[in-house]
Order: C-alpha cells, then sequence, then structure tokens
C-alpha cells in the first residue's frame, strides 16, 4: 500500500469511528429521556402522601458533651502544635 492509501484508510477510520461515538451518544441521550418520562409518569401516579413533620428538638440536645468538646480542642491542640 502506498502513503496515500493508507492515510485515506485511516481518514475513513476515524470518520467511521466518530460516527460510531456520535450514534452511540445520541441514542444514550434518547434512552436518558425516555426513561426520565417513564419515570415521571409512573412517580406521579405512585405518589407517597406527605409525611407529618416530626417535631424539632431543643437546640441543647443536639450540642455535643463536655468531654466530646474536649476531645475535639485536645485534637485541635495537637494539630496546630505539629503544624508549628
Amino acid at each position: 500500500m502506498t502513503p496515500g492509501e493508507l492515510l485515506l484508510e485511516g481518514v475513513e477510520l476515524m470518520l467511521f469511528g466518530l460516527g460510531f461515538v456520535f450514534l452511540f451518544l445520541i441514542l444514550l441521550v434518547v434512552l436518558i429521556r425516555a426513561m426520565s418520562w417513564v419515570i415521571e409518569r409512573f412517580a406521579a401516579s405512585a405518589s407517597a402522601p406527605a409525611v407529618a413533620p416530626l417535631a424539632v428538638k431543643s437546640t441543647a440536645a443536639n450540642e455535643p458533651s463536655a468531654d466530646v468538646l474536649a476531645a475535639i480542642q485536645s485534637a485541635i491542640h495537637q494539630h496546630r502544635a505539629r503544624r508549628g
């Protein structure tokens, strides 16, 4: 084969590869949109009733204990001591 023929075959192979990738991506987009449409359709018919909100706990219950705070302070102190 001459270099010109090899170059033409390379271009042809490149165009086939690009075409297949482009078709695959188009097919992927179409399938994702179809799945989205199906999910929206079934999710609308099978929507769950709203759940009553839970009672809000006081902020004092969400605070960490004194032992946890001491451990956090100790870890921060050790980290800063190592960094210099």
